[in-house]
């Protein structure tokens, strides 16, 4: 009977270990909640980035204001008798900024 009990405790202790520590045991399993966790907020946001970039592509296919637009804020383009007018905004040096403070 001794070997009975002593056989019946070793095998609750290794279906224990397997449980908790062995492959597929709760362990892994809520990391692998954790990593399903942060892949589905990052699809989400994958998702509203494309929803963005597609409504983008339908722009440009259909309206040329939106390629005007992205013509002069990113390549700097303008039309036929513009003018175009860059301010630099200098930071002044150390000592003219203590004078115009006081």
């Amino acid at each position: 009977m001794k070997w009975f009990n002593s056989a019946l405790l070793l095998f609750i202790c290794i279906a224990l270990y397997l449980l908790w520590l062995g492959n597929g045991g709760r362990i892994e399993l809520k990391e692998k909640q954790l990593i399903l966790e942060e892949k589905a907020a990052e699809i989400v946001e994958l998702k509203k980035r494309n929803q963005l970039l597609q409504a983008e592509v339908e722009s440009l296919e259909n309206g040329l204001d939106a390629i005007e637009e992205r013509a002069r804020t990113e390549l700097g383009m303008i039309k036929d008798g513009e003018t175009f007018i860059q301010i630099i905004n200098e930071e002044l040096p150390k000592r003219q900024r203590t004078h115009k403070k006081q």
